[in-house]
């Protein structure tokens, strides 16, 4: 559960500075302009699909383990 929670985190951060690299220089400007246009769970959303991806990834992966395996 920790692992998975950790990835998720991971990947929220990851896709916000990729999407938005000026939380890196000025974030409290990007924290005004998402309060004010009053969307807090975009990130969140845009990390569970990206999660989500990575996850179905992940389950090819070990099946397709398990079928050489075999």
């Amino acid at each position: 559960m920790k692992k998975e929670l950790l990835i998720y985190l991971l990947t929220v951060v990851v896709s916000a500075l990729i999407m938005h690299p000026d939380l890196l220089s000025t974030p409290l400007i990007r924290f005004d302009t998402m309060a004010n246009r009053a969307n807090y769970y975009h990130p969140f959303l845009f990390g569970l699909g990206v999660y989500l991806m990575i996850g179905i990834v992940r389950l090819i992966v070990v099946g397709l383990k398990k079928i050489m395996k075999r």
